[in-house]
């Protein structure tokens, strides 16, 4: 494997959610908040998402800073079904920069046929028994397109998944002072933890104040 810095980007309630159980989630923190958030994303070499983040969101996922950036970091989903649609807003924009879907072996091909014809880059990595893509080689997928910095901007079980490997070097997380509830969507879904020792250590690097958030920046132990 191709070693990444990874960077896990969280913008959650003051409980952890990121979303109502209805799915809304627009917008949880305030425009300081998204603003340092557009500035974080132009210090990476490509940010990521699930496809259940695309599905839900339709994210452009571009850096949108003033000024703008040199270059746009490349934009990935992994997506082992091939399920975003050649609408999407990631490749209506892709003039702003390149897509990267990351797919499982048994994708439909004629899918891949489409997202190609709509300027989208394909790579391939292993499908885990749970459907998603296995960690490792996800990353080296995305590694394999010259990337050596990476944001990943959610959804909860893909932040699980890269968690449960050990792949995450930093969080970057705003709170919003706001509390949702246990009915709310969380943002790192089920780890498996057997032990409280099983559990990352995290330790704190930096905290304050952006607009009515907090940021705080955590460095595994």
């Amino acid at each position: 494997m191709i070693r990444l810095r990874v960077t896990l980007k969280l913008a959650t309630s003051l409980d952890g959610r990121i979303a109502l159980s209805s799915g809304e989630s627009r917008w949880i923190t305030g425009p300081e908040a998204r603003a340092a958030g557009h500035a974080l994303r132009a210090t990476h070499d490509a940010i990521l998402i699930g496809a259940g983040t695309m599905r839900a969101d339709d994210p452009e996922l571009t850096a949108r800073t003033d000024p703008p950036p040199a270059r746009q970091p490349l934009r990935v989903v992994a997506d082992p079904s091939l399920t975003t649609p050649p609408t999407a807003r990631l490749l209506a924009t892709i003039a702003a920069g390149p897509v990267l879907l990351v797919h499982a072996a048994d994708a439909d091909p004629v899918r891949g046929d489409a997202l190609t014809a709509a300027g989208a880059k394909l790579a391939q990595a292993p499908r885990e028994a749970s459907g998603g893509l296995e960690a490792v080689g996800l990353l080296d997928a995305i590694a394999g397109a010259g990337v050596q910095s990476l944001l990943v901007e959610g959804g909860g079980r893909l932040a699980a998944a890269l968690l449960r490997a050990g792949l995450v070097d930093v969080i970057e997380w705003f709170r919003a002072p706001i509390l949702i509830g246990g009915d709310g969507v969380p943002c790192v879904a089920a780890l498996g933890l057997e032990r409280l020792s099983d559990a990352t250590r995290w330790r704190t690097t930096a905290i304050g104040a952006v607009g009515a958030d907090v940021r705080q920046r955590l460095e595994r132990v």
